[in-house]
């Protein structure tokens, strides 16, 4: 008897855990880039009442439910339109991130798919908490041409990589240029075009592709952490094969699916009561019990 009332308990507690996923998903629907999360379950270890024989099957009770993961979905948000030169979309490349970093270095990097960039005091790249978002610069002025060849800012792991800004102000031949517009392509290729007519490239925005972007923590304000089961992050730019597309003026949206979330709160909240209500009657049969000797 007391088997069923752990059984469910364990199946009320977990329940618990899986309203505590449904109404966090609920709670970033609009969230920009937010990842839903799934609760999935499995059977707790089985006490065998018999071995099976020749032509008798094995004889088992369960003895309840255990939490088997809380994956992460990492499937694409849809792309909303901003307007807004410095908000940046990461299209068909669920497995990329942007890479940011609090320091602006290339050693303690975090990973995000908000593409909300600002501009700080300074002209640095960042996000909307302050970290600064990294990629490859070239050396010196760069004049941008139509043969500019982007290999040039591919990564390298010796130089690694470094903080973006859009200068306000370049220095041409000893003569000072202000900043007139700038633009990001398809390729997160940063080019700003000053007062000397000329376009110079500033920098590139990297992207990090994980073999199992599913196994990143995530570490709060949008941000992800690589972990041993995500393995080590891959390197590139958006115009290269598997990374995706940077599409300028754009935001990625939560991949929240609210009907979905709905549908699977009504089912654990009529399981939650279910196991509530088995306890109730083992309880009743227990007291049906101590009432015997009466």
């Amino acid at each position: 008897m007391l088997k069923s009332l752990y059984s469910g308990v364990s199946g009320m507690k977990n329940l618990q855990t899986k309203m505590d996923v449904i109404s966090n998903n609920i709670a970033n629907v609009n969230t920009t880039g937010f990842k839903t999360g799934r609760v999935r379950f499995e059977d707790m270890i089985n006490q065998s009442l018999a071995n099976g024989q020749e032509n008798e099957n094995v004889k088992q009770a369960g003895l309840g439910v255990k939490l088997g993961s809380i994956d992460t979905i990492m499937t694409s948000g849809s792309l909303q339109s901003t307007g807004r030169e410095l908000d940046f979309g990461i299209e068909n490349g669920d497995s990329s991130f942007f890479t940011v970093s609090e320091d602006g270095d290339d050693t303690n990097k975090s990973y995000t798919r908000d593409g909300g960039f600002y501009l700080n005091s300074d002209n640095a790249l960042v996000t909307s908490s302050g970290y600064y978002v990294l990629g490859t610069k070239p050396t010196g002025n760069t004049e941008y041409t139509a043969d500019f060849d982007p290999d040039t800012l591919k990564y390298d792991p010796e130089t690694g990589l470094q903080k973006l800004e859009i200068s306000r102000a370049i220095t041409v031949d000893g003569k000072d240029y202000d900043l007139e517009s700038y633009t990001v392509d398809n390729g997160g290729l940063i080019v700003g075009t000053y007062g000397d007519g000329k376009s110079y490239v500033l920098g590139q925005v990297a992207l990090s592709k994980f073999s199992n972007a599913a196994g990143l923590a995530k570490s709060g304000g949008n941000l992800y952490a690589k972990s041993v089961n995500s393995g080590e992050p891959e390197i590139g730019t958006p115009s290269d094969d598997g990374f995706g597309n940077i599409r300028s003026g754009f935001l990625e949206m939560s991949n929240v699916d609210l009907a979905n979330e709905f549908t699977e709160m009504i089912v654990a909240s009529r399981a939650y009561q279910a196991n509530s209500r088995s306890i109730t009657t083992s309880d009743e049969m227990l007291q049906e019990l101590l009432s015997l000797k009466r």
